[in-house]
């Protein structure tokens, strides 16, 4: 084998490795559609709704009741979310929303939600701010 085989399969292997990381269910972390997700948040009790998403566009538009807390920022900001409630993750299109899970998952929580599909499935209110 040659320098640029063997080039070519470690390249194969991070992408290949990198892909299934992004894409791969994020064990504990539960999938709602935009309907089950509106009956949690509207169960108001033991529940912290996130956005993880940017603060611009957490600004465009969001649901009510939620707390912007960036996936960019959630490592330092981690305190800020309860052990003692059930947390309801969402973004853009669910993707943040999973790796927010992951970060979460690091830090011990358990009891996680996510919009499958993200704010684009979401057809309940929203709040400008």
């Amino acid at each position: 084998m040659d320098f640029t085989t063997i080039l070519l399969i470690i390249v194969y292997a991070l992408t290949t490795w990198y892909l299934i990381s992004r894409f791969m269910p994020v064990k504990g972390l539960e999938n709602l559609r935009a309907e089950q997700f509106k009956e949690r948040v509207n169960q108001k009790s033991r529940v912290m709704l996130i956005d993880v998403r940017e603060p611009h566009e957490f600004k465009k538009g969001h649901i009510p009741t939620a707390v912007n807390i960036p996936l960019s920022q959630l490592n330092s900001r981690v305190k800020e979310v309860s052990p003692k409630n059930d947390i309801l993750l969402y973004c853009r299109s669910g993707m943040r929303s999973k790796q927010a899970a992951k970060i979460l998952k690091k830090h011990g929580f358990t009891q996680m939600a996510h919009l499958q599909g993200g704010l684009v499935t979401w057809q309940g209110p929203t709040k400008q701010k």
